[in-house]
């Protein structure tokens, strides 16, 4: 019988958004293809440093102690050989990953449909414009972000933004193109209609199905919360939102506009997501950070 994913919370990822490859990468930026693949193998057994999103996937791995509930595959434009340091370093620093795909250059996003992928996080942001056009949850993770994963090492805390994350940007695209007031009215009037499926939403629902999978005896624990500019009465709008979708999530946050970056130091998560370039320059500072390049904001 063949092997299956499709019951898995699948986590694709770059070898740059898991390791430190930035000097490597500078190497590749130049566009000289043979000078960073002759360093990647100068270093095949260098293990390279922890990166972005490495503490995150530490902690999603953690969740198959009671069962295999979660797979991470590495999913990255680098060259094969380049691929045996991405696994040597996962052996390294003890990450049980043991598939990956390496495409020496070429756009790698059309394999997340036989993978079955919940999520892709990369640092290359054409790669995931294209992910998430194909209908995947994405984002570019923010390589100079802070680390935060080590503060609750048995929790996995998880923020996400909602308009054009969570949710469509059906109410966003209101208030770019007619203002607060628009934006508003429409909520009150629309409140009992849950918004559309925003691009994270697999994931969330993805995670929401861990959540209810695991026992009070866990060693790993999942903790989610909503960091929204909402405020009342539109916030109503995106709790029916929730309820209608019957997904839980843990704390949720309407700021009205104020800075996300407070009280993001205040819920500690591991990994933050947000739409809006200037939240997540805000946020970087303060955890993990993805960019999630979809909605008005981002159609340039």
């Amino acid at each position: 019988m063949p092997i299956s994913l499709a019951d898995k919370l699948v986590v694709a990822i770059s070898s740059r958004a898991l390791f430190d490859f930035e000097e490597e990468n500078r190497v590749y930026e130049a566009g000289d293809l043979r000078a960073y693949e002759a360093l990647q193998r100068e270093r095949l057994h260098v293990p390279a440093k922890p990166g972005v999103a490495f503490p995150l996937i530490r902690k999603l791995l953690a969740l198959n102690t009671g069962g295999h509930r979660v797979e991470v595959v590495i999913l990255s434009r680098s060259d094969p050989i380049s691929g045996l340091r991405a696994f040597h370093s996962c052996r390294e620093h003890g990450l049980t990953v043991e598939r990956g795909v390496f495409t020496r250059g070429r756009a790698p996003f059309g394999y997340l449909k036989p993978l079955n992928a919940s999520l892709f996080l990369s640092a290359n942001q054409q790669d995931v414009r294209d992910a998430l056009a194909a209908g995947f949850p994405a984002a570019r993770v923010l390589p100079e972000s802070a680390k935060m994963a080590g503060k609750y090492p048995d929790e996995i805390r998880i923020a996400f933004d909602g308009d054009a994350v969570l949710f469509s940007d059906e109410a966003e695209r209101i208030f770019q193109n007619d203002g607060l007031r628009a934006f508003v009215s429409h909520e009150i009037d629309n409140k009992h209609l849950p918004l559309a499926d925003g691009p994270l939403k697999p994931l969330l629902e993805a995670l929401h199905r861990l959540q209810k999978l695991a026992d009070s005896a866990a060693q790993m624990r999942i903790r989610t919360a909503l960091v929204t500019a909402r405020s009342a009465p539109a916030h109503e709008r995106a709790i029916r939102t929730l309820m209608a979708w019957n997904i839980e999530i843990d704390e949720a946050m309407f700021l009205g506009g104020l800075d996300k970056s407070a009280f993001l130091r205040e819920f500690e998560p591991d990994f933050f997501f947000d739409d809006q370039l200037g939240h997540c320059e805000s946020a970087r500072v303060v955890t993990a950070t993805g960019h999630v390049l979809s909605g008005i904001v981002n159609a340039s």
